[in-house]
């Protein structure tokens, strides 16, 4: 098994959702999350790249933990990394794509993440709430107007949509 399954059969079983234990072990994640996020955002223009293993050490984590970051990340990044069939001397890189990055941060609903002070540096004020705007605005749905017994049918044959599609 990959370590990115194990990771993805650990952290989302039964015991780590609705429990005292998984919400320590998410708020404790999401804490180390944080942190490694600061650091490399904080030298964005310098890549880090390494293997699985040595990025862990890197940021003083555990090797499942940072295997979760990268699954995290990974859609951020411009160059995705091989995270199916990653094991820990596997070299990855995080060449990230900061507004692609700030964007997947506000889909997640990640406030601890999109929030860090450290996107002052990066992007505009304008520039974050407008990838916030586009975002949110993506998941909205709109409903198209409801075609009337004797409006012209939308297929555009010029008749009536009674006499045409909407005929039963």
């Amino acid at each position: 098994m990959s370590l990115l399954n194990d990771w993805r059969e650990y952290a989302y079983s039964r015991e780590m959702t609705n429990t005292k234990a998984g919400e320590k072990f998410w708020a404790e994640y999401f804490m180390i999350e944080k942190g490694i996020y600061e650091e490399i955002l904080a030298d964005i223009d310098n890549v880090v790249s390494g293997t699985v293993e040595e990025l862990a050490k890197k940021y003083n984590t555990e090797l499942s933990i940072m295997v979760g970051f990268l699954d995290g990340i990974n859609d951020s990044l411009k160059t995705q990394n091989p995270i199916e069939e990653m094991d820990k001397d596997t070299v990855v890189s995080l060449d990230i794509d900061k507004e692609k990055l700030y964007y997947n941060m506000v889909e997640a609903k990640a406030e601890w993440l999109y929030e860090l002070e450290v996107w002052d540096s990066l992007l505009t004020p304008e520039k974050r709430k407008e990838l916030y705007k586009e975002q949110k605005k993506s998941g909205t749905i709109v409903k198209d107007k409801k075609v009337g017994r004797n409006d012209p049918c939308p297929c555009g044959s010029g008749k009536k949509y009674k006499k045409c599609c909407g005929a039963n």
